[in-house]
């Protein structure tokens, strides 16, 4: 059971990462591109920022489920580094049990706000809906819940060679 979900997990974190990269690559691509149009050619493009800001949605919740599996997570270690090992243990299974809460709060309210906004057109970019561009919410705070249920069980992740791949 541990290994088919080790897999699975390895599979998802590959996933997300490749999504998040591209994601980024997207953005920091057309940026320029918007802004060359608009001071260059003297015509603001209506689609460069609303692509650029779903990239950013994108980048930042699934890359946030990424960072945290790979143990790369904004953390302030101040205070837990200069406890007991016991307590630090007890401090990171709260921290976990907190991202729990948050990915379960994310989950639930970013998939009312995408189910209330999936008719709703953007005037900027009419192919996608508002209710699709804001589908990164729960996705990303699903994929962080499926991290943080495995790290909860079998432990945190971050030496698995799968992992360690981008921190070398």
């Amino acid at each position: 059971m541990a290994h088919a979900y080790h897999q699975a997990m390895d599979l998802l974190y590959r996933i997300a990462m490749w999504l998040a990269g591209a994601a980024l690559l997207v953005m920091v691509a057309v940026i320029p591109v918007g802004i060359f149009s608009r001071y260059v050619l003297n015509e603001g493009a209506a689609w460069p920022e609303p692509i650029a800001i779903l990239c950013m949605v994108t980048f930042t919740f699934i890359g946030a489920a990424v960072s945290y599996r790979a143990g790369a997570h904004i953390a302030v270690n101040m205070l837990t580094d200069r406890l007991p090992p016991v307590w630090q243990r007890l401090c990171g299974r709260l921290a976990d049990l907190l991202m729990t809460v948050i990915s379960l709060f994310i989950l639930y309210y970013g998939y009312g706000l995408c189910s209330q906004l999936w008719q709703q057109p953007m005037a900027e970019f009419p192919l996608l809906s508002a209710g699709q561009a804001y589908l990164p919410l729960p996705l990303g705070s699903a994929v962080t819940l499926l991290f943080v249920i495995e790290r909860l069980l079998f432990g945190p992740q971050h030496h698995r060679p799968v992992v360690m791949l981008g921190n070398t």
